[in-house]
């Protein structure tokens, strides 16, 4: 009889213990998330930064490839600074436009206000052609404007490029007088200078840049007129810290 009480005693308290023991495995399941496979998780797709270079010659690359003008130096050198993001850029630009040319492609082609980041480099052709200084005068403030509303109404997403100084090139040195023109670019320069300043815009000389161009060919492209690839190098040199900064904020 004792071996028989034993033997149930026995019965029971394994059919109990077995019982907690899956109650338990149950709610450890539950609360602990399951494992995943990491190699079956979606990529990220990078940011794309949209970047919109506004301008004339110096800026689509007049007599220079296509990835040497400065935008796309820039272009790469941003990707090259942070592989984590694509980048596209556009460009309105073409030789021999005045601001009043820029104003009108603008307004022709309607570019979504998209942009991350927006260059502007105009006025030389203004300048050459002879039309009254009081255009640039109010026409540059006109183009910033449509630049900052192309880069979501932040301001601090532009950059004023300066003017190039094309009397420092073979070109510049037998058209009329490389003393006027100086002095005339000195003037466009100072009033997109003084207008940035005023108004919290981020102005970057590269004049000084191109002022080595009778001294240092190497900075003139082919056409003895335009900056050439090593001198879009530099103009890049000193746009590119402020770029960067500029997509990290």
């Amino acid at each position: 009889m004792r071996t028989t009480l034993k033997i149930i005693v026995t019965f029971f308290t394994f059919v109990i213990n077995t019982s907690c023991s899956n109650e338990n495995s149950i709610m450890e399941s539950e609360i602990t998330p399951p494992k995943t496979d990491s190699s079956l998780q979606l990529p990220t797709r990078p940011e794309t930064i949209n970047y919109l270079a506004l301008g004339d010659s110096y800026t689509i690359g007049q007599s220079v490839c296509e990835t040497c003008r400065f935008p796309e130096q820039l272009k790469q050198s941003l990707k090259n600074s942070n592989l984590q993001n694509n980048f596209s850029l556009e460009i309105i630009a073409q030789t021999g436009w005045t601001t009043t040319n820029l104003i009108s492609a603008i307004e022709n082609k309607k570019p979504d206000a998209k942009f991350d980041l927006v260059t502007l480099l105009i006025g030389v052709n203004n300048q050459y052609q002879g039309i009254n200084f009081s255009v640039y005068e109010k026409e540059f403030p006109e183009l910033v404007a449509k630049a900052i509303s192309l880069v979501k109404g932040n301001k601090a997403k532009l950059i004023v490029v300066s003017i190039p100084d094309y009397a420092y090139t073979p070109f510049g040195q037998s058209y009329g007088n490389p003393t006027i023109i100086s002095t005339e670019i000195d003037s466009y320069n100072a009033f997109a200078k003084s207008y940035c300043e005023t108004n919290s815009i981020l102005f970057i000389n590269i004049t000084d840049i191109t002022r080595q161009g009778l001294s240092n060919s190497n900075l003139v492209a082919s056409d003895g007129l335009h900056p050439s690839t090593d001198a879009y190098t530099l103009f890049v040199q000193r746009l590119l810290p402020k770029a960067i900064a500029i997509l990290q904020n």
